[in-house]
């Protein structure tokens, strides 16, 4: 027996979609939206795409942490702050849904995965997927996340220009192709796979204007052939199965196998949407918080030295292991990776749309409008982190992490909606920083800056230049 799916989207016609989010905006609302900069303004809009941190702690600053923006046609409510946080992902996460918010973009690519659906399927759904996402499952493929690494590793030179974010984005596309489906990423038909999701991506990277445009050789038809393509293989490796019987340590052969407590299963399609989904939440991410860390640890070389001894003295010349990684055995890494995820949380915006009104902060806002909290704006406010804007990974230290309010911190979202692959991510990211470390040092092109891309995650724009240098000896280092 499989699950009954989602109700189907309102509609995937954008021009339909605009025309309801105008007339939408443009009706009655009790209670009224909250203060904010609601004028018409292309300049707004503008520097909205090109520099969204900046506007957002601007409108912090003016109106507190709950606000409304006009963005092009529509108006936005906007929440940020601790209990802003804690209010949509937590103590009144119902009334926020995922499906009508503007992840609905998400629907033609990866359908009804658990990123794009609400309520009871997604609790469902959640319940079935879980399981393979339990300890001993993320452990079992740190063998292959080690292997891939040094198998990338073993093409650096010292001395060497690198662009680390597509290095990168290479090496977590191999860990996903074999942890998730179980496939060899050497083989033609993989690396065509692997292609074909970096095409469909790519339209989630255009102007919101070519994301609207249909029609032969537009972004979103080449976005469709791409994703047919994939299809084909995925559909074809499920249907395989099936037949086979076969079964390995993957994602993909967990999926086909789960089932919940009354019996019901996940159909082909739902595995397909779950399997697209996260591949898309956790080959997009893992490739930009690494490069974020690696840029970070460029300019605080102290702190690339502090983590490489520290594995080196607990690890030796051993690969690193599951156990140590994430129970707490490298205590400095995981400040400076908890650090880099608060400056550069990956899903940096979470947009929803309110059932009923709500309030924050003794701040009304009317429900039936879209409502977005923003991991990178809470994660940058000044009357919540000391020097928001450094680099500081002692603010993750025992005694500091106690001093964090509630809902400050959310680089994985909250409640019954965070990510479920976060410790993998996890586990992944630091199995790569400790074995490159172990051997490298990265340092930024002299005169090189960091631009900051927002779609579809947050990434260092046009990559990450760097140059490779061989890890000096061992040092011993005093605590910071």
């Amino acid at each position: 027996m499989s699950l009954v799916g989602p109700p189907p989207p309102p509609t995937t016609n954008p021009l339909r979609r605009l025309w309801m989010d105008v007339r939408n905006d443009r009706r009655p609302h009790e209670p009224p939206f909250p203060a904010g900069d609601t004028d018409y303004s292309l300049a707004r809009a503008r520097r909205m795409v090109r520099d969204p941190l900046g506007v957002l702690l601007e409108a912090y600053e003016r109106y507190g942490p709950v606000f409304t923006l006009r963005v092009f046609h529509e108006r936005i409510v906007w929440v940020l702050g601790p209990a802003a946080n804690h209010h949509v992902l937590v103590s009144n996460a119902p009334n926020f849904l995922w499906r009508e918010g503007h992840f609905r973009e998400l629907l033609p690519l990866l359908g009804d995965g658990l990123l794009t659906i609400d309520g009871d399927f997604h609790r469902r759904s959640r319940r079935i997927v879980l399981p393979a996402f339990h300890h001993e499952r993320i452990a079992a493929a740190t063998g292959l996340m080690v292997e891939e690494t040094r198998r990338a590793m073993a093409g650096l030179r010292d001395g060497a220009r690198l662009d680390l974010y597509a290095w990168m984005r290479s090496l977590a596309m191999r860990i996903a192709m074999r942890a998730l489906f179980g496939l060899d990423p050497d083989r033609e038909r993989e690396i065509d796979a692997a292609a074909e999701f970096e095409r469909a991506l790519a339209f989630y990277g255009n102007d919101y204007w070519m994301q609207v445009a249909r029609g032969p050789g537009s972004p979103y038809a080449r976005m469709q052939q791409a994703r047919g393509r994939l299809d084909r293989l995925v559909f074809g490796e499920i249907a395989r199965r099936r037949a086979t019987g076969e079964r390995g340590e993957d994602i993909l052969s967990l999926l086909l196998d789960a089932e919940d407590e009354d019996g019901s299963r996940l159909s082909d399609r739902h595995v397909r949407d779950e399997v697209m989904t996260l591949l898309f939440a956790g080959h997009d991410t893992t490739t930009s918080t690494v490069a974020f860390l690696a840029h970070e640890l460029a300019g605080a070389p102290a702190w690339a030295d502090r983590i490489a001894d520290e594995g080196r003295a607990v690890l030796g010349d051993r690969a690193p292991d599951a156990a140590t990684l994430m129970g707490g055995g490298l205590p400095e890494l995981d400040m400076v990776l908890d650090e880099v995820l608060r400056m550069y949380p990956a899903a940096w915006v979470g947009p929803r749309r309110s059932v009923e009104p709500f309030e924050i902060s003794g701040v009304r806002a009317p429900g039936g409008v879209p409502v977005n909290y923003s991991s990178w704006a809470s994660h940058r406010l000044p009357d919540v982190w000391e020097e928001p804007d450094a680099f500081r990974p002692s603010r993750f230290g025992p005694d500091a992490r106690t001093r964090i309010p509630k809902g400050a911190y959310v680089p994985f979202g909250g409640g019954s909606r965070i990510c479920l692959g976060m410790r993998f991510g996890q586990l992944e990211i630091k199995v790569i920083t400790t074995l490159l470390l172990r051997s490298w040092r990265l340092g930024l092109e002299p005169g090189w800056r960091l631009a900051v891309r927002q779609t579809p995650t947050i990434g260092p724009a046009g990559g990450l230049p760097v140059l490779v240098a061989r890890a000096p000896a061992p040092v011993s280092h005093a605590a910071a």
